[in-house]
């Protein structure tokens, strides 16, 4: 940063601090208002253009420093300059402020921005360039958004300063003249009486529709600038068209068969979708083969003999395929046909944003229509563009279900969920696994503490788990696979025989024709979505992974219900999707499964917290199972039993997790959690017994040593006396 940076920022940061260390905020306060209107009424009339001039300067300086006060100051140009010249001065004055203050975050941070995140901010360029004077208007109509944090972000952007002005003002009109005439009816305010005159009451009834107002103006303008352009057809084939038959797309496509509105659902693989064919149902066939496969191999653990694991691993893997053959009917053609939703095979893509051009499994095309469109295309495996990397074969979580030979060395690049699931799996079916992973621990997303038991878990069962570890090529030396990793600066070699990768997953969104409706995709492929979930048109819907943020198949059906009902019934009322309680699970052993904040992410965003733990070594059930490993950790607020955020790293952590989960979505504390009867013994005992820790933590010791005094009087003994200890002689 330069010396001119600097010099700028000292100067901010003094005026700052004389503000508020001369108490001048306590002049820009509706009772100062008040108390000095007489006497400013006064001057302000023998020195017109003196006042008006001083009281721009003032609003500047409040206004480009970001200072509190500026709605006081709106309300006294009312009171002081009447309609017309309070109006012109606050709206020149705001405009000129908001505009330093523009200039200023450019100034100070644009550069070094530009710099770190150089992609991102192109990006960012491009979509203000496009839509940033509109976008720039909608966030000065609604009051709801802080204005000077408005200011600095689109300093932060390549918009030029007379579109930013220039918008600025005009958006800032409407609002500007809500606040100035109330300012003008509260300067009349002499008894209780002039309280409920009508033009006061007027003045409030404006500030309290504008923002009402103003978000039905945007809405309009909103919709007629995205649909300019283009032309609505006056009749449609479907109230609802979903593409792709994952969780989303079937979960959308029958709430709309469900509340009777004509829909068809458009797949052009299997139905299902991944989770299905390549993810949940299948992964979790072949971890239930892999822990029985450990109990048996770990049988002395329960009394009996420990016996060698023998087995073909093709009928494994046959019984995975099994396993997808008896789950499949719940997703099948058959059954939703049979719910009254039109299923067609076959691949669409966009030809407007109410029509799409579907091409049929048999080559034949057509194009169909729809009120409202739902995409629900899923995602892929991501791969990462490491040399060599594609010579090797590599296996993902799509293509590993064809295995019928065990790899007698795998390796696995990914510490994440879907690696460290599957890594486990295969090393407790005996196969030798590395585990390669560029950060420091397992688990990223998860505490320290989750990373470190899974570690340890995972070397006992004999997993090479090499942390730090940066994969940067792929060769054939000799006939044997290697791949070279950086590692502290050195280059290590690691020999495999084949490799998963499971570094992450990308959206199927490329050959969906989003360009042709104005539509841009991010990185890794999923689409911006607005909180109604649709993307840029209000009735074009995304959910599951090609929307984000999350990659859970219940994340993508919690999101259809609100890409469906806003598709059918927008029009009359639109719903938020709501992500406040959203639990997840990694089907390691011991699973880990949370909803909510975790340390970590508390800490981040600054949260207060208390951590209240319980192990599960402790619980009845865990030790007659010889599972008595993990723990429960749960964060609340301080000295209080509202559930924050919960960890359970244990077996059956998933189904322990859902009671907490209930409790947060329902506002139900800990000691709601303790007052209700759990069967025994039973692992959801543990739920309770990690409550009566928080308890026994915050048991109020005044009150119970008052009670002990009062059992000692009861008894009629002195309570001050010493216990006596008994010894035999």
């Amino acid at each position: 940063m330069n010396a001119k940076k600097w010099l700028t920022i000292l100067a901010i940061v003094v005026v700052v601090v004389v503000f508020w260390s001369s108490g001048a905020q306590e002049y820009l306060t509706l009772d100062a208002l008040k108390a000095h209107q007489q006497s400013l009424d006064a001057w302000i009339v023998d020195h017109a253009w003196l006042a008006v001039g001083g009281y721009m300067v003032i609003y500047i300086a409040v206004t480009a420093l970001s200072l509190p006060g500026a709605t006081i100051m709106t309300l006294a140009g009312g009171a002081f300059f009447g309609n017309v010249y309070g109006l012109a001065a606050v709206s020149v004055a705001s405009t000129i402020g908001a505009s330093i203050a523009f200039l200023v975050a450019r100034f100070l941070a644009r550069d070094t921005l530009r710099e770190k995140y150089a992609s991102t901010v192109a990006r960012m360029d491009r979509g203000i360039e496009k839509d940033g004077a509109f976008y720039l208007a909608t966030l000065r109509l609604v009051p709801a958004f802080p204005f000077f944090l408005i200011n600095i972000a689109m300093g932060l952007t390549a918009m030029r300063l007379r579109t930013y002005a220039l918008v600025s003002w005009a958006a800032m009109l409407p609002g500007t003249f809500v606040y100035v005439n109330a300012g003008t009816q509260l300067a009349q305010i002499e008894s209780t009486g002039d309280i409920v005159s009508a033009d006061l009451l007027l003045s409030f009834a404006l500030l309290g529709l504008f923002p009402l107002i103003a978000k039905f103006v945007v809405g309009f303008i909103r919709r007629r600038r995205v649909y300019a352009g283009w032309q609505k057809p006056t009749s449609f084939d479907y109230n609802l068209l979903v593409i792709g038959g994952g969780s989303a797309g079937l979960v959308s496509a029958y709430i709309a068969a469900a509340v009777k509105a004509k829909v068809a659902l458009i797949e052009q693989h299997k139905m299902g979708g991944d989770c299905l064919n390549t993810g949940c149902v299948p992964s979790k066939a072949l971890i239930r083969s892999a822990k029985a496969a450990d109990t048996l191999r770990h049988a002395n653990r329960y009394g009996l003999e420990a016996v060698p694991v023998k087995g073909s691993f093709k009928a494994i893997m046959d019984r995975v395929q099994n396993v997808i053959a008896k789950v499949e009917p719940h997703d099948s053609p058959e059954r939703y046909q049979k719910l009254g939703v039109d299923c067609i095979s076959g691949h669409a893509s966009f030809v407007s944003p109410w029509e799409l051009e579907v091409t049929h499994s048999d080559g034949h095309t057509e194009r169909l229509t729809a009120r409202s469109i739902v995409v629900a295309t899923g995602g892929k495996p991501a791969m990462p563009p490491i040399p060599g990397l594609a010579e090797m074969e590599p296996l993902n979580s799509d293509n590993l279900w064809s295995l019928e030979t065990q790899p007698e060395r795998l390796l696995v690049l990914g510490g994440g969920p879907i690696g460290s699931e599957l890594a486990h799996a295969f090393a407790r079916l005996g196969s030798q696994v590395i585990q390669v992973e560029m950060a420091d621990r397992l688990l990223m997303k998860e505490d320290s503490d989750v990373s470190a038991l899974i570690k340890s878990q995972f070397e006992q069962d004999g997993i090479d788990v090499r942390l730090g570890h940066a994969a940067k090529e792929f060769a054939i030396e000799d006939g044997e696979k290697v791949v070279y990793c950086e590692h502290q600066g050195e280059r290590v070699r690691i020999a495999f025989d084949q490799v998963l990768v499971a570094v992450g997953r990308a959206a199927n969104t490329r050959e969906l024709g989003l360009d042709k409706i104005g539509v841009e995709t991010l990185p890794n492929g999923t689409v911006p979505v607005e909180e109604d979930m649709s993307m840029r048109y209000p009735n074009v819907f995304a959910c599951g992974d090609v929307a984000g943020p999350y990659q859970f198949t219940h994340a993508a059906a919690h999101q259809a219900w609100y890409a469906a009902v806003n598709g059918l019934f927008g029009q009359f009322k639109r719903f938020q999707v709501d992500y406040r309680v959203m639990p997840w699970v990694t089907f390691t052993s011991p699973e880990v499964a949370r909803v909510g904040l975790s340390e970590t992410e508390a800490k981040e965003q600054g949260v207060a917290y208390e951590v209240t733990r319980y192990g599960l070594d402790d619980l009845d059930r865990a030790i007659a199972e010889s599972a008595d490993h993990g723990f429960i950790k749960v964060l609340t607020q301080p000295g209080k039993d509202k559930i924050l955020g919960a960890v359970v790293v244990g077996t059956h952590a998933g189904e322990i997790l859902a009671e907490f989960t209930l409790a947060m979505k329902h506002g139900l504390g800990l000691n709601k959690i303790l007052g209700t009867i759990h069967p025994y013994p039973t692992w959801n005992e543990s739920a309770k017994f990690a409550a009566g820790e928080w308890k026994r933590a915050h048991a109020p010791q005044g009150v119970l040593n008052l009670l002990e005094k009062l059992h000692g009087w009861r008894r009629g003994k002195d309570t001050k006396e010493s216990r006596s200890v008994y010894a035999p002689d």
